[in-house]
């Protein structure tokens, strides 16, 4: 696996660090080093998908430890809380995707309406694993819009194979478009407080239908998906050399203390603690 350019912490965390790949369409790709406890609980509203490069990764995820050696993948449903932690002295490092769940509704259309959910959160699926080495194998440069495309479909079908509890049969077309009109509402609109009835008038559905169809489509809630775009606004403002605070402000929170709790319970991070593992 090729060297990459990784921006280094400042020192203050015994050199635990974590590196980005540039930004892509519904995609995020980091590989980090911890020497010891690394985030607390959170949760993502995405897929986070990837495989251990050294050590042993140790988290707890649906009220259990999970540990994962290097060659093993690990497929963590979004919405589900976990944390992350060095199970070896030495440390461990790992390369992770977090994909968007549309993107995984919209390369298993029309074979079925939910989202793959592994009760198991390490796996040596050698399709999965396959799949995510295309993902992560080259992290100094972004992914160009075909080689994406056959990403997902790779990894949504090795998802799609590993849980055979998929019920085979679609989402019905007026629900996946109001999921979808629901989506890009939120994604205009993050920066402000936007109402229930906005949703229902822009879907057509009302509030509880909306919430479920959200849920099964793109496997979080409607105010999560909204509250997950105002971190991704505030993680930019921060790394843009923003103050917290005027970051806060940029991405419709209330306050600096109301972004640091959803920006800990998102990322099990505070933004001081991510900036500094950035830098």
């Amino acid at each position: 696996m090729p060297q990459i350019r990784l921006e280094r912490s400042c020192g203050a965390h015994d050199g635990d660090w974590i590196g980005h790949a540039p930004a892509g369409a519904g995609f995020e790709r980091i590989e980090a080093f911890f020497s010891g406890y690394a985030y607390d609980p959170h949760r993502h509203d995405t897929y986070a998908l990837g495989y251990t490069i050294s050590g042993v990764q140790s988290f707890t995820y649906r009220g259990a430890q999970a540990d994962s050696l290097a060659g093993n993948a690990m497929v963590l449903h979004p919405d589900e809380v976990h944390d992350g932690r060095a199970g070896v002295a030495t440390g461990f490092r790992y390369r992770m995707l977090y994909i968007e769940p549309r993107l995984i509704s919209e390369a298993l259309r029309g074979r079925t309406h939910a989202l793959p959910f592994l009760k198991t959160a390490v796996s040596s699926d050698p399709a999965l694993l396959a799949a995510l080495g295309a993902a992560l194998a080259d992290l100094t440069r972004a992914l160009e819009p075909l080689e994406r495309d056959r990403i997902v479909t790779a990894i949504a079908d090795a998802l799609f194979a590993l849980d055979a509890s998929l019920p085979a049969r679609r989402m019905s077309a007026t629900s996946a478009h109001a999921v979808d009109r629901a989506r890009q509402f939120l994604d205009a609109h993050f920066a402000r407080v936007v109402a229930s009835e906005e949703l229902e008038t822009e879907t057509g559905l009302d509030r509880y239908a909306l919430a479920r169809h959200f849920r099964t489509r793109l496997g979080t809630s409607p105010y999560r998906y909204l509250t997950m775009r105002r971190l991704d606004r505030a993680k930019a403002a921060i790394l843009s050399g923003e103050p917290l605070a005027e970051a806060a402000f940029l991405s419709g929170f209330a306050d600096q203390s109301h972004m640091t709790r959803q920006f800990k319970q998102a990322f099990g991070l505070t933004p001081g603690h991510w900036q500094a593992l950035r830098h």
